[in-house]
């Protein structure tokens, strides 16, 4: 399960996201890594990893 800290900037990220109009596509939870993935955008160009900690960075 995710934790608080991740749920918190999952949250943030999200209404980011439909703050700037930007449909998300792909929201996912890896088990074996303990991490959350946001793919988002009109051309999917957008992807985040939030760890663990509520950190989060851009995938490229």
């Amino acid at each position: 399960m995710p934790t608080l800290k991740q749920t918190h900037t999952t949250l943030f990220l999200c209404q980011l996201l439909s703050n700037l109009y930007q449909s998300i596509h792909i929201f996912r939870y890896d088990e074996s890594l303990k991490t959350l993935y946001i793919q988002a955008g009109i051309a999917d160009e957008i992807a985040l990893l939030i760890y663990e900690d509520g950190s989060w960075e851009f995938v490229l």
